[in-house]
C-alpha cells in the first residue's frame, strides 16, 4: 500500500515493486516521514537499515567490478549494483569504489584499492566487518587474499572478492552503522548484554 502511494524512493527513483532487489550501499528515502537509510550490513553480517541525513542521501559508494572498452574505443565500467558507467577516470580499475552522485548518475570521485585504505567486508565469513587493508597475497590462477586489521587492533583474511573500499586512509565516505565494524568475541558480547541490561534496571 505504502509502495503503491509511490512514497518510497530506492537510489533516488520511485519504486512500487514490492519484489525490487533493493541492495548493499542502495539508499532508500520515505519523503513523507522524512526518513531516510543506507542498506549496510552490521558487525555480525545482518542487513541493517542505517539511518542517514538528507545531506548523504544524494550519493552512494559502487565497487567497480570490471574495466572494458566497448564499441568505438569508448572505456567503461560496470559497478556491483548493475550501472555501466562511460568515460571513467583513467585512474579507476577493478576493485576500486567510485563515489556517485545519485540524481546525475557521474562519478564525483573514488577510491583506490590500496593497502591503508578503509574497506568493509562484503561477502564470507568476516562478512560485516569494518578496518583498514594492511596487505594483499597475490595467488596466480588462485583467489588473492586481503589481510585487514580493524580499529581494535584484529586482523583477519578474506577474499579480494569479499572487499569493498569505503574510505581513504581512515576516513569513510559513508557514516557507519553502530560499533564501526568492530566484532566481539562470543564473551564480550556477553558482558556487553549484561552491562546493557544492568544500566537498564538502574534506571
Amino acid at each position: 500500500m505504502i509502495l503503491m502511494q509511490r512514497l518510497v524512493k530506492v537510489d533516488g527513483k520511485v519504486r512500487t515493486d514490492s519484489t525490487f532487489p533493493a541492495g548493499f550501499m542502495d539508499v532508500v528515502t520515505i519523503e513523507k516521514s522524512n526518513d531516510h537509510f543506507r542498506l549496510m550490513y552490521d558487525a555480525k553480517g545482518r542487513y541493517v537499515a542505517h539511518r542517514i541525513t538528507p545531506e548523504e542521501t544524494k550519493y552512494k559508494l559502487c565497487r567497480v567490478r570490471r574495466l572494458q572498452v566497448g564499441a568505438r574505443g569508448i572505456p567503461f565500467i560496470v559497478t556491483h549494483d548493475g550501472r555501466t558507467i562511460r568515460y571513467p577516470d583513467p585512474n579507476v580499475k577493478a576493485n576500486d569504489s567510485v563515489l556517485l552522485d545519485l540524481e546525475s548518475g557521474k562519478v564525483i570521485d573514488y577510491i583506490k584499492f590500496e593497502t591503508g585504505n578503509l574497506c568493509m567486508v562484503t561477502g564470507g565469513h568476516n562478512i560485516g566487518r569494518i578496518g583498514e587493508i594492511i596487505d594483499r597475497e597475490r595467488h596466480a590462477g588462485s583467489f588473492d587474499i586481503i589481510h585487514i586489521k580493524d580499529s581494535a587492533g584484529q586482523t583477519f583474511a578474506t577474499r579480494l572478492n569479499n572487499v569493498f573500499v569505503i574510505g581513504k586512509g581512515n576516513k569513510p565516505f559513508v557514516s557507519l552503522p553502530k560499533n564501526k565494524g568492530i566484532r566481539l568475541s562470543e564473551i564480550e558480547e556477553r558482558e556487553r548484554i549484561i552491562r546493557v541490561n544492568a544500566e537498564s534496571r538502574g534506571h
